[in-house]
Formats: C-alpha cells, structure tokens, sequence
C-alpha cells in the first residue's frame, strides 16, 4: 500500500500543482475531510473529480480534521490511498430519517454481502440518524465483517452534517467502502478515557435512541439538574457530560452515549445510539491526561503488521475535543508514536465513532472514544 495526504486551506486551492503528489500515487481510494462550509463549496467534487478520474471519493464533514501533524478546524484534507492488491467497491444509500436507520444499513450490507468484503469503512450522517440501527442492519447482512468509521460532524453546531461518494454530496447519504482483498490486514481499537461519577439511575422509558425518563423522571429535568449552568448551552454542552451505559445489574458494558438533542416538549434527550430499558445510565466526565492514555490503549489494540506504509483512519468525538482545547495534537501524537512514523494518519472529530472495539468482533456504535482502524497490507 502507498498513501499520501495533503492539508489545504480552502476548496479553491484543489488544483492539479497542488496535487501532484497524490495523484503521482494513481490512488484507488481517496478520502476527503473538512467542515460543513467546505462540503457547502459549489465546485468541491468537480475540482476532485478533475484531478482524480479514475479514484473513488468518499468522505464527509467533520467538528475538526486530523492529520499526519495534529488536529486542523476548517481544513480541506485529503487522503490518496493505492492498493498494490486492489479490491474494494464503494456504495452509499439514501436515509429517509431515522427510522430508516436499521433499513439502510441492511440496503449497504446487501449490497455488498456478495463481493466477500471483510473489512467496511463507513461515512454516515450526524444528525437525524441512529448509529446503532444502521450497524444492527449492516451486521445483519455482513456477519463477521469488521465495520469501522464514524457520523460526520458540524462542528459544536449540531445542524447539518455532509457525507460524499464520487459526485453526490448530501446530508442524507450513507457511504460505506467493502475491502475484499485477503492481502489486507486490518487493526481496530477504540477507547475512551472518561471516569464514572454521580449515582447509576435507571432508564425507565425509552426507544430506541430517545431516553425520555430516568427514575421515573422526565430525563432532559434529571440532566439539567446535574449540569446546571452548563445546560443553557444544550445539546452542545451535553458533550461534556457523557453516559456510561450500565446493565440491569449495574455493571459497564464498555458503551457511552452522548446527547445530540434535547426535545423539551417531551423532557426527553436524543441519544446517539440506543439505550436498553431497565439499564442504568450514569454521568461521566474526563481529563486531557486520561484521554491521551485512552487513545494509546486504542492504539494498541488497533496495530497489525504488514509491509511497508500503512494507513490510519482516527475517529475522534467532538466532545474529546472539547475537554482537551488546545492539547487535542497529544492524542494524535500518542497514536503516531505507537503505530509509527511511516504511516499516513487521517481522520475526524465526529458526533459518533464506527469499531469493532478491542475485540476485533462484531461492531458498536461508540461516544466519545478514539476509535482507530488500521490498514497495511501484506
């Protein structure tokens, strides 16, 4: 595998002497970060398709980019990648809202349930979506695969979020890479670094992503309780102040959950992914120190051997992103410094985080972790 990246300042700098580069790598894959104002820009997938005829495009927008040296806000980075044993097909699919989030996921699975893939890197929206019904789709067709990747962000903004496939960007569209190839290696980890704190209370209504009590009271009250002047600047706030997902007997289950939206009429929080009923939910909070440490414990589960460069794709949520202000390169650093230097790092802050975690099994749907997939072939 060769992979190259490069970082410009705005859409309008896309042009082939930028370039050249990555397109001296006739890449396969490439892979496109930015903010909602760069997806927004009229000429962005015609400048791309120009320089790139031939490549895949895939990518979406971002609450910051991540790159080889650090963590960018309003960026245009973009990534070439090109396989010396090519085989991946890429697709994407309409979401119709978010109750075709379990639908979509099973129209991606099927799709690509007949090219064999093992490994599925997906781009999907960040808003009006539930992360934990599109993987139960995909799972549901795909059996084994390891899916990976994240929901896009809009910055702090929590408005309108983009993804891309070649030619169509739309805040709507589900993208998802099938890799094939058994040459391929692949590494995944994911990990949080956040600390328990506060009583365990128990979920006493909900559906699905929609947490509407606990305790038997309106959970929006509960919350604001705890946040106090932090809840006039719901839901952006609620980063901050993550859920632990607990079982009915109190015990982690390895999940946390943020708050994307808060729906005051029904007093209830929407969820980035679903909550199980009769669980129990707790608050957790986090230091930049603790975070760093989790993205090294990421890092390490997620590192495979292979020949020659690999390629690491970072999924870090906004709300990491938050806690750590201007020390947010550390985590970035932590995980260059153990998969090392020769390889090409890119990602995003997300509103959610796509893995099979560090048991290289199944797939979840995570909040606030650095989740990290590892590509290097053989």
């Amino acid at each position: 595998m060769k992979s190259a990246q490069i970082s410009l300042q705005a859409v309008d700098q896309i042009r082939a002497e930028q370039l050249q580069t990555l397109a001296s790598l006739e890449p396969h894959l490439l892979i496109v970060f930015g903010s909602s104002a760069v997806f927004r820009h009229p000429e962005l997938v015609e400048r791309l398709r120009r320089n790139f005829p031939t490549a895949e495009i895939v990518g979406c927008s971002t609450a910051g980019e991540i790159c080889n040296d650090g963590a960018h806000d309003g960026s245009v980075l973009i990534n070439a990648l090109h396989f010396e044993h090519p085989a991946l097909r890429v697709i994407s699919t309409r979401l119709a809202d978010m109750d075709d989030s379990f639908a979509a996921g099973e129209r991606l699975g099927l799709a690509l349930k007949p090219s064999g893939v093992h490994t599925v890197l997906v781009f999907a929206p960040g808003t009006q979506i539930n992360g934990s019904l599109l993987i139960e789709g995909m799972r549901s067709q795909l059996g084994k695969a390891h899916i990976a990747g994240g929901l896009a962000g809009d910055g702090a903004d929590f408005k309108q979020t983009y993804t891309l496939h070649n030619m169509s960007i739309a805040s709507e569209q589900v993208v998802a890479v099938g890799l094939s190839s058994n040459r391929l290696n692949t590494g995944f980890g994911s990990y949080g670094g956040w600390k328990p704190f506060g009583p365990a209370r128990k979920v006493t209504r909900s559906q699905h992503n929609l947490l509407f009590e606990l305790d038997g009271e309106p959970a929006l009250d509960v919350y604001k309780r705890y946040l106090g002047e932090h809840a006039e600047r719901l839901p952006a706030s609620g980063l901050l102040f993550p859920f632990s997902m607990l079982s009915e007997s109190r015990a982690e289950v390895g999940v946390i959950r943020s708050i994307l939206a808060v729906d005051e009429e029904q007093g209830a929080l929407v969820l980035a992914g679903d909550v199980v009923e009769n669980g129990f939910l707790q608050l957790m909070h986090a230091s930049t120190d603790a975070l760093v440490d989790g993205a090294v414990t990421a890092a390490e589960a997620a590192h495979v051997y292979g020949a020659g460069q690999g390629f690491a794709l970072l999924v870090s949520c906004v709300g990491r992103k938050l806690v750590m202000g201007g020390r947010t390169d550390e985590e970035v650093d932590a995980v260059i410094e153990v998969l090392g230097s020769n390889n090409t790092y890119a990602g995003f802050h997300s509103y959610g985080e796509i893995s099979p975690g560090n048991t290289q099994k199944g797939c979840n749907l995570y909040n606030q972790t650095m989740t990290i997939a590892y590509l290097v072939e053989q």
